[in-house]
């Protein structure tokens, strides 16, 4: 389970990596076999690196320096591999914060991430990611539209 977990960890911890950097086409990458569930498990999602990089350079701010100005913290990563069968499975938290001028450091956002991995040719990759909200702050610097509008939180 050693290298199943290091790939896998270096996937999700990656993504929050890419994030915050502003690199979408490298976040767009990781998806290129995925499907992006970013509502929840009742959204059908989007699958493969286009989609996933316009879904992203459409929604999320990116400031002056090119960054949303996000810190993506992922925890209590629990990760169940089948090496045999090739196949993967994680759990995890995560926060996001957000700090801006006249927007002080906050938590704007928190919730699950639960991803799905095959191994393809030896490689570990993500074949889905399914984001759960569980707390929702202030995502008006963050985001180009609400995404919980019309939905009950």
């Amino acid at each position: 389970m050693g290298d199943a977990r290091n790939a896998i960890e270096h996937i999700v911890f990656g993504y929050a990596e890419r994030v915050d950097a502003g690199d979408f086409a490298g976040v767009a990458e990781l998806f290129a076999h995925a499907r992006y569930r970013g509502g929840g498990y009742d959204d059908p999602g989007t699958e493969g690196s286009a989609p996933v990089l316009e879904t992203m350079e459409k929604m999320v701010m990116r400031y002056d320096d090119g960054t949303p100005r996000t810190k993506h913290v992922t925890t209590n990563l629990v990760i169940d591999a089948h090496e045999e069968a090739g196949t993967a499975s994680s759990r995890s938290y995560f926060t996001v914060f957000q700090a801006l001028d006249g927007f002080p450091l906050q938590p704007i956002i928190a919730g699950r991430y639960h991803d799905s991995f095959a191994r393809v040719d030896d490689e570990w990759r993500l074949t889905e990611r399914v984001i759960l909200c569980d707390l929702v702050g202030d995502l008006s610097h963050h985001l180009t539209v609400d995404p919980f509008a019309g939905q009950e939180r």
